[in-house]
This record gives C-alpha cells, sequence and structure tokens, in this order.
C-alpha cells in the first residue's frame, strides 16, 4: 500500500465513507484509497449468508432501509433495487406480546379494553395528565409526556435501561421521540414512504459502490497503525470515533456496544416475526433478530431459522462502538473536540461515529451526498 501522492483517504468503509469514496471515484474522477480495520466492506450495515442454511444475516443487527429523502433514495438505487419488506415489530412483556411503536392495538392490549381511536386519545390524555409533566427534560419524562406512566414502566424503561445501562432520567428526551403513538390499527415500524430491505443483501451495495476503478480498498488496516505515513497533503475522511481520533484527549465519550448470540433451528419459524424486543430486565437481551423474515421473496429451508440474541453493554476500549450515549458531560467533552476538529482543516469527520451522532442509514447517506458537494466537489 503506497500513500506517497496519496489525494484522498476514507477512513472506514460503511455508508458515509462508501459514498463519499464513490463520488470521488465517480463524479470527480480521482484515485482515492479506502481503508477499514474489520475484513470486510460495509461498516454496521454489513450482511452476509449464512452457509449452513442460506439465509442472509445482518452481521450486526437488524439495519431496514427507510428514507423520506428523494435524492437518498435515487442515489442507493442506483446500486440496488428494494424487496417489499415493510418493518413491523413487537414487544414482550409478562408472557405477552404488544406491537410497537405503541398504537391502538397496544393501548387496548395493555388495559385489557376495546376503545376507538378518539376513546383511546381522551384515555391516554387522562393517563398523561396524572404526572403533570408540562416540560420534559429527559427521556423518562418525554416518555411519560407521551404515553403515561403505564405503559412507560412496562414496555419502556426496562428496554431502555438494558439498551443504555443509564438511568433515563439521565438520557436526552429526543431518544423516545423515534417512536410515534398512533390511535389506529396501523403497525408499520416506519412512515417513511420509501423501505425495503436490498434484494441482493447490503454486501452487495457495497461492493457495487466501491467497484470504480478509481477505488482502492485496503481490509485489516487500521488507521491508526499507518496514520504517520500519510502525507499532510491528504485529504482524509474519517469515520470512526471522533475521541480516538484525538487519542482521548479531553476523555472518552459514552458509547454503547452491541454483541450477538448467534442459534440455528430446526424450525421453519422460531417467534413469527423479524424482531422481537423483550422489555422486562429479567431478559439479559434485548431483543431476538430472525432473519429469514426479511426476504420473503427467496426461498429458505422450511426446517431451518436463524435468529440473534441481541445484548447492549457499554463500550470499552477493545469494543466497536455503536450508539452515542450523549449525557451531559459527553455534550461538554464533544464540544472540546468539535473545536480541535476546526483547526484540523484537511480532515472531515462524518458518520455516526465521527460526528458522535445517532443516524440512520438514509440520514448517513444523506450527509455524506452533503458532505461531498460542499466540502470536496466545491472545494476541488
Amino acid at each position: 500500500m503506497d500513500f506517497n501522492g496519496l489525494k484522498y483517504l476514507v477512513v472506514g468503509s460503511g455508508f458515509f465513507g462508501s459514498v463519499i469514496a464513490e463520488r470521488i471515484a465517480r463524479d470527480k474522477n480521482e484515485k482515492v484509497l479506502v481503508i477499514d480495520k474489520r475484513p470486510h466492506i460495509g461498516g454496521n450495515s454489513h450482511s452476509e449468508i449464512d452457509n449452513e442454511t442460506g439465509i442472509e444475516c445482518h452481521t450486526y443487527g437488524s439495519h431496514i432501509f427507510h428514507a423520506s429523502n428523494e435524492k437518498v433514495w435515487r442515489y442507493i438505487n442506483r446500486f440496488c433495487t428494494f424487496n417489499s419488506y415493510r418493518h413491523k415489530v413487537l414487544t414482550r412483556y409478562k408472557n405477552k406480546i404488544y406491537q410497537m411503536p405503541i398504537n391502538l392495538h397496544t393501548i387496548n392490549a395493555f388495559y385489557e379494553k376495546n376503545l376507538g381511536p378518539g376513546e383511546a386519545e381522551n384515555f391516554m390524555k387522562s393517563e398523561i395528565a396524572r404526572e403533570g409533566i408540562q416540560n420534559p427534560v429527559n427521556l423518562e419524562e418525554k416518555a411519560i409526556s407521551l404515553i403515561g406512566r403505564p405503559l412507560y414502566e412496562a414496555l419502556i424503561k426496562g428496554y431502555t435501561t438494558k439498551q443504555w445501562d443509564t438511568d433515563p432520567k439521565k438520557l436526552p428526551a429526543n431518544i423516545i421521540t423515534r417512536l410515534p403513538v398512533r390511535y389506529n390499527y396501523k403497525s408499520d415500524y416506519f412512515d417513511d414512504p420509501w423501505q425495503g430491505i436490498p434484494s441482493e443483501g447490503y454486501h452487495a451495495i457495497f461492493k457495487k459502490m466501491l467497484a470504480d476503478p478509481n477505488i482502492e480498498v485496503h481490509l485489516g488496516t487500521d488507521f491508526f497503525d499507518v496514520r504517520r505515513l500519510i502525507p499532510g497533503t491528504c485529504k482524509i475522511i474519517y469515520t470512526g470515533p471522533i475521541d480516538r481520533f484525538f487519542d482521548f484527549k479531553f476523555g472518552k465519550l459514552g458509547w454503547r456496544t452491541l454483541t450477538f448470540e448467534k442459534s440455528t433451528y430446526h424450525l421453519g419459524d422460531y417467534q413469527g416475526t423479524a424482531v422481537m424486543n423483550y422489555a422486562e430486565v429479567s431478559a439479559p437481551y434485548t431483543r431476538i433478530h430472525e432473519f429469514r423474515h426479511y426476504h420473503e421473496e427467496r426461498k429458505y429451508p422450511d426446517d431451518k431459522t436463524i435468529i440473534f440474541r441481541e445484548y447492549s453493554k457499554g463500550s470499552g476500549k477493545d469494543d466497536e462502538p455503536y450508539y452515542p450515549i450523549n449525557t451531559g458531560e459527553d455534550k461538554m467533552i464533544l464540544e472540546r473536540y468539535q473545536n480541535e476538529c476546526e483547526k484540523n482543516k484537511n480532515v472531515i469527520f462524518g458518520g455516526r461515529l465521527g460526528m458522535y451522532k445517532y443516524l440512520d442509514m438514509d440520514q448517513t447517506i444523506a450527509q455524506a451526498l452533503e458532505t461531498y458537494e460542499k466540502r470536496i466537489k466545491e472545494n476541488a
């Protein structure tokens, strides 16, 4: 691997890095080097076929593509087609199953009622009013202000505690606003007009994105092992953890990581849905993924299925960070790192880890396209 004369280096082959690399190669017709310390492209969106069953699994947990940005949808469709999958999530609590996000079915099932939409809305307003929360300042208060305390205690609190290992009172309110509350029976998890799973899988997307002859990819290469070899004139697009880039000089930001326990069963169907949440703290995992449900158009075996049990924990030094925790202390540390970013004019920080921001795949692509237009293409 030769760094001499290198003009563009992309660190990380997830969506942010791959979009930037693809644009530099195809739109600017420039050479670009992509490195990733993992043995595969695609970052956390990577998928692979299980050899025993032929079922395509999302290596780092379920990834469902959904978008409301037409520019993003048009862009991603250059590299794949999507099936018609619409994501639905169920939650298990005290041996009963509830639909998520909370909808009319959830409300009626939980309270053992038979309310219509208007009746349910009025009922929930009375539940919410019991707590008198006017200006929620944390996740717990925000959740209660949306669904009342009983539903929060049953379906949100335990799951959130396991997911973040942080008192919900210390988490920002905006985390819970990602989940809508509905007073009808709509059970789709997302409202976006464009949704689905890539027909050929996520790995195929990244393979096509990075196929341009102007792109050179090196896997199993840690940026910090080769950093000293990179010429000072090289534009670096960095998608790793922002605090790691600066050697944790202002402290370590709070991150969560995930681990997965894979099991194969001699069954045609383990749980009847792609994702089942486990709301109670007594269940050590947060959810179970069953990947066969993402591709009903494929002929998978009817006597075998694969599940991943997902566990959430704090990210240690040797763990791959997944989610920023974003406590008040984290925000203060982040501001200091962001000030340092301003001094590194030749480095672009992007993606969930580089920006310390929770981003879905469509949001990541949108930011990558905008970053390319404003900071690479226009500053040639």
